[in-house]
């Protein structure tokens, strides 16, 4: 890679670092975007700032040809794009040399969620006589009541949880603050947890992770992951799980039950209301099946 180019790039990772607090994963793969973008330019001669319309064009072609799907072509775009905004901000160009181009409208993918029945067997499968299914069974209790990301719950510290007003405190995505309510059943499993689980869990309780991993620190995603696989395993749940599952639920059973969108906005830290959208039509999926089986002209 060409000195300028490297340059060039670190410094509108940073600006989107220190200005916007992304995280070490969006970073990395606005790196990978832009490296990737810089060598295809490079084997033409070209630069970032130099750009011609055409090679990206040329590189879609070659990229359909070897299996790319349409969403992560338009990610790449999108990539490229937001560091050409930074460089004609900063003046360092004078046009954005993919302004023009234009890839098929990709319609938002359903998230794979799990129904309330399903829910609840989840939730129901750790052996809480057990510190550990205590500890688990809280941590799935959170996790579905509050809509969290995996990163957040296990990022949860002890001072984060105010049972008193049953509300907890998240650290979301560019170090933005929610405050999320717990609701009765999670609380429940609070206290439980925490008048005894957790001290057999730690061999020194005034360390800050809530739902500790092994050691006493802050547990790991994969840790959690294969936790959360498990359980869906003893619970007979077969369908295809990510780490946001829950997450997904809970936003599906909410506007399911009347949440207004805005609100489930908020209470999932999403910036943009367009990200919630998505749910609307999970919501949707549901009553068009509900009719379809139930009405009598369905």
């Amino acid at each position: 890679m060409k000195a300028n180019d490297a340059v060039l790039i670190d410094s509108f990772l940073d600006a989107l670092w220190l200005e916007q607090g992304a995280s070490p994963h969006t970073l990395s793969a606005y790196r990978h975007d832009l490296t990737a973008w810089q060598r295809q330019l490079a084997s033409r001669r070209q630069t970032l700032l130099k750009a011609q319309p055409r090679i990206f064009v040329y590189w879609l072609e070659a990229r359909n040809e070897a299996g790319y799907q349409l969403r992560s072509n338009a990610r790449l775009l999108s990539s490229l794009r937001r560091f050409y905004r930074w460089a004609l901000a900063n003046g360092l160009t004078e046009c954005n040399p993919l302004e023009g181009i234009r890839l098929p409208k990709v319609r938002a993918a359903l998230p794979n969620t799990l129904d309330e029945d399903e829910v609840e067997r989840l939730l129901d499968a750790p052996d809480t006589s057990t510190a550990l299914g205590l500890r688990d069974r809280a941590m799935l209790e959170v996790l579905y009541a509050c809509g969290l990301r995996v990163s957040e719950l296990i990022g949860l510290t002890l001072d984060a949880i105010n049972l008193r007003q049953g509300v907890v405190r998240v650290l979301g995505k560019g170090n933005k603050e929610r405050l999320v309510p717990l609701g009765e059943e999670a609380i429940l499993w609070l206290e439980r947890y925490l008048g005894s689980a957790r001290g057999e869990l730690m061999s020194d309780v005034t360390r800050p992770a809530l739902f500790p991993g092994r050691g006493g620190g802050f547990m790991t995603r994969q840790t959690f992951w294969h936790r959360i696989r498990h359980y869906a395993v003893l619970a007979g749940i077969d369908k295809p799980l990510s780490p946001h599952t829950l997450r997904h639920a809970f936003a599906t059973h909410l506007l399911n039950h009347g949440a207004n969108l805005r609100v489930v906005q908020l209470l999932l830290g999403h910036s943009d209301l367009s990200t919630t959208q998505i749910y609307t039509h999970v919501a949707q999926a549901r009553l068009e099946a509900l009719h379809a089986e139930h009405h009598p002209r369905g």
